[in-house]
């Protein structure tokens, strides 16, 4: 049966481990967001289908053409793009992946995710898609090991999203500890990991 979505993807079946899976990378605010870019493309040569949808703060640090261009396909990153919206576009692509990868994932984020708010186009993603999550979260370490922070992520884990880092190491501001974004390969390695396999 021929797939009539607007979303999707014509011409020669991929391969790799990731062969089949259509992956929504929702990229957030943060330093770390030059490590979505190598995330996307690291996907792309396993074998996945790749979207890209970005917070408006994730455009200060990298650009939606970078991801457009390294996932061949158009990014989102507003609920108010009119074109997109006509025909409730955001649904449309909620609805899309066999999975969501968060990456970077901000203390924002994971305090939107943990209390349902949908105020801009990847929350709402998040409360609207059916496929598993994977949120990969970068910040400072204090905010970090917060206590607020800690409880979202519990709240998150005891719905069955699955967690990839944070890594330990110096960090953008010149400290160190628990923040740093999990490698783009320790990502996709997650994404190939039993469903029931816990992440670090």
């Amino acid at each position: 049966m021929t797939d009539a979505s607007p979303l999707a993807s014509t011409g020669p079946a991929p391969t790799g481990p990731l062969a089949g899976q259509r992956v929504l990378v929702c990229v957030c605010g943060g330093i770390a967001a030059y490590k979505a870019a190598e995330l996307v493309r690291e996907l792309r040569k396993g074998g996945a289908q790749v979207r890209v949808a970005m917070t408006e703060a994730a455009t200060r640090f990298v650009g939606p053409t970078t991801f457009q261009a390294l996932s061949g396909e158009p990014v989102r990153t507003s609920l108010w793009d009119e074109a997109a919206e006509a025909a409730m576009g955001h649904i449309e692509l909620a609805r899309w992946p066999t999975a969501v990868v968060i990456a970077p994932a901000t203390a924002n984020t994971l305090a939107k995710l943990a209390h349902g708010l949908a105020d801009d186009l990847v929350s709402t993603l998040c409360l609207a898609t059916e496929a598993p999550l994977l949120v990969a979260p970068a910040m400072n370490h204090r905010m970090w090991l917060h206590p607020a922070t800690q409880a979202n992520v519990d709240t998150l884990r005891a719905r069955g999203v699955a967690f990839v880092g944070p890594n330990d190491g110096p960090l953008a501001e010149g400290e160190s500890g628990p923040g740093r974004m999990a490698e783009p390969a320790q990502i996709v390695a997650a994404l190939q990991a039993p469903p029931s396999e816990p992440h670090a």
